[in-house]
This record gives C-alpha cells, structure tokens and sequence, in this order.
C-alpha cells in the first residue's frame, strides 16, 4: 500500500530550535541504533518509521555502523525512505556519524579527515541520499588533532553533503574547543549528542553549560538506560530482554528496587516509568530532543506520548533525585 502522511502530524509534538540556530527538531526523536539492521524483519521497520512520522517525528538518528551487519540500518532506512519518504525529503532531518570502527584498517575509525569524509560518502550511498541533515563526529579522537576533525566536518557542510555539522560524546572541554575551531571555519556547530538519563547525569557537571555557551542545541540518546529505566525489568529479566540477549546491557547491572520506587512516582503523575523518564531528561530547555529506540509500533507510541505529560513540580524533583542519588554517575 502506497504511504500517506497523516495530515494531523504537525499537531502531536512540540518542536524546540536546536541552540541559537535556525533548525527546530521535535521533542521525540527516533533513533536506529538497535531496530533497523537485517537481524530485524523490515515490514517492521518501516511500519515503526511510518507511524513516527505521522506522530511528528521529524527527525532520524543514524549512523555509519548502525545495524547489523554495520552499515544495515543505513541501508534499510535507504530502501524505505525512497519507498515511502522520498516525497517529504524536505520535511525530514536526516543524520548520520562517522567516528566509531567500520571496515578494516587504520582509515577505518576514529577522526581523520579520510575516514571522515570516506564515511560520509559510504552512508550517502548506502542510504541514496545526495545529502545528509546532520553530519556528526560521533566520538572525540585522541590522536588526531580537534582541527583535522572539524575540518573535515566544515567540508562535508560545504560541499552540499551535509547541511549542518554535530558532535557526539565529546567532554565539556573538547565541546568548547570544537565550537571554537567550528566557528573560526564559519560552520558553527549545530548539536551535540551525549549520553544522559535520570541515571546517568554526566551532562550536569559541564557540558551543558559549554553546549548553551556555545549556541548549541542537545540531543540525548540512552534516556532509558538501555531499557533499565522502563517497567520491563519490574519483577526480573525476561529471557528476550535487552539485558539477556545484547552486549550493551547486563543482567547485573539491573536495580529493580530503584526502577520500582521511580515507577511509583511515575503513576502518580499516571505516566509509565519510561515516559516519566523521557519527560525528565526532556525539563531542562537546554535539551533539544530526546532519542528513542522502538522495536514495535506500540513501544514508539507509548514513548511518544511523553509529551502530553505534566511539567514535575520541585517535590517530585527532589524524590526523583533521592532515588537516584546513589546511581548518578559522572563520567
């Protein structure tokens, strides 16, 4: 069946400008970390992004090394974009990344101006895409100078691949230094995309503060702590949860007195835990969006519906602070 955009999808989600730029992004954006690689039926993929869409979802998340095998998620999007996408190209934020491994070699990873720029033009391709949304450095590269990086991040920007350039998992420090190269180039940088959840608050010691210094927007990824913060893990771990099956996430890490007292707080404000916790990374106006993953149609639906929660007043703050006192972690 031929898609049709739901013409109410402009009326289900707020949309926040990304630092002083021009850009809005919705509140809820979709990544494709984990749902899109070949180990996943695509008749599910697409039904996931065509219901994010007609939800408002504008905008979504990639990477050169998404899926599996690498480089799937990428190529799966690119079969259902022209398929069903093609023709709201220019209603759609499109982003990708370049920094972590990819193929063999020394010119497989990390920051130089020929991976860099080399893996653009593979997700191009991979995708079908003549240009990208967002280009990212997805990780800071310890041995090749901030310079080489973004400079390669100020060409991909102008020679028409990517519209606007961004960094992901780069400190408060190496932020400010970016901005300052991006800036000198004339292709400020756009967003910065980093870790952050209601236990993982490394954001707070600094780089949101750099990031507002700098004119950035922030995107957040892992609000749910790789399922931890959802009710998945209330009364154990279920032999096909993330926890069982994925390298990213183990057994032993999982608090269920930690996700049980926040899940109380959570129906009081008749909410579910992940909603509670989407809606709180989303509290601070630094935070442009936040990234959500989806298995199913209803997975995206429920996350979705963060934004039609309440605003938390200073006592559930304060509660939600207590309960998560022992568990923030800085990086």
């Amino acid at each position: 069946m031929t898609y049709q955009a739901d013409d109410q999808r402009y009326e289900r989600q707020p949309y926040n400008r990304s630092g002083r730029s021009g850009l809005k992004l919705p509140a809820v954006s979709l990544g494709l970390w984990h749902n899109f690689g070949d180990n996943r039926p695509i008749d599910n993929s697409r039904a996931i992004l065509r219901r994010a869409f007609d939800l408002g979802v504008t905008h979504f998340d990639l990477a050169n090394n998404y899926g599996v095998p690498y480089g799937s998620a990428e190529k799966n999007f690119g079969r259902i974009f022209h398929d069903d996408f093609a023709k709201y190209r220019d209603e759609l934020i499109i982003s990708t990344k370049a920094g972590f491994d990819m193929w063999p070699g020394p010119y497989g990873e990390w920051g130089s101006r020929k991976y860099v720029l080399a893996s653009l033009d593979q997700s191009l391709q991979r995708m079908g895409l003549d240009y990208v949304d967002i280009f990212y450095s997805h990780r800071p590269d310890p041995e090749t100078p901030l310079e080489e990086t973004m400079g390669a991040l100020d060409r991909a920007v102008r020679s028409g691949k990517a519209l606007y350039a961004g960094i992901s998992n780069y400190s408060a420090e190496q932020t400010t230094q970016a901005a300052r190269i991006m800036r000198e180039l004339g292709t400020p940088l756009l967003i910065h995309q980093p870790s952050y959840s209601m236990i993982n608050r490394w954001i707070e010691g600094g780089l949101l503060d750099a990031v507002e210094e700098a004119g950035m927007g922030c995107i957040v990824f892992s609000p749910l702590a790789q399922g931890l913060l959802t009710d998945r893990y209330l009364e154990g771990v279920p032999a096909d949860s993330r926890a069982a099956t994925s390298r990213f996430l183990s057994a032993d890490r999982i608090d269920r007195d930690l996700a049980r007292d926040l899940n109380e707080i959570a129906k009081t404000r008749g909410q579910t835990l992940a909603q509670m916790a989407l809606s709180w990374t989303l509290r601070d106006p630094r935070v442009t969006s936040v990234l959500i993953g989806a298995s199913s149609v209803k997975q995206l639906e429920d996350n979705v519906a963060c934004v039609d929660g309440p605003d938390f007043t200073e006592d559930e703050l304060q509660a939600i602070d207590k309960i998560t006192g022992s568990a923030s972690q800085a990086r």
